[in-house]
């Protein structure tokens, strides 16, 4: 039988990992949001546009697993950024119900915009994490999620 941990045991509620993890993710995500709206995409929208410059014709699914939410959610997405002219998407050649989904012009033009706004962000963080390499940081993150999976 698991022992129950006290927040007395813990010290300060607030001052876990777990509660830490989920501020910086948040400050993250607001921070992207915000940083992205200039030029009018959303943090997962972003996520899937990076996805299909690897991997075009991703499916549905694919992309949302890539981006961390749910099918029905990415169905949103992938309407909103259709009618933004970012993505295209066609039947998939083998199976009727499935569509493929691919980058336009536009959709590279915004990746490319984004991906300026992401380095700042990334070198943000990578500044506040010195004097400790950010690879070991990614690593300790990493070994963390392993960790609860």
């Amino acid at each position: 039988m698991a022992s129950k941990v006290s927040s007395n045991e813990l010290g300060d509620a607030y001052a876990t990992i777990g509660f830490s993890l989920k501020l910086a993710q948040q400050a993250l995500r607001t921070h992207m949001d915000t940083a992205l709206q200039q030029i009018g995409l959303t943090t997962p929208q972003y996520a899937v546009l990076t996805f299909l410059e690897v991997e075009p014709g991703a499916s549905n699914a694919e992309l949302a697993r890539r981006a961390f939410v749910t099918p029905q959610t990415m169905q949103g997405i992938l309407v909103s950024l259709e009618r933004a002219g970012f993505i295209k998407r066609t039947p998939h050649p083998e199976h009727g119900r499935i569509q493929t989904t691919e980058l336009t012009a536009n959709g590279r033009a915004a990746l490319k915009a984004a991906s300026g706004i992401v380095f700042e962000v990334e070198k943000r963080l990578r500044d506040a994490a010195a004097p400790l390499d950010p690879k070991t940081v990614v690593a300790m993150l990493c070994r963390f999620a392993d960790a609860l999976r």
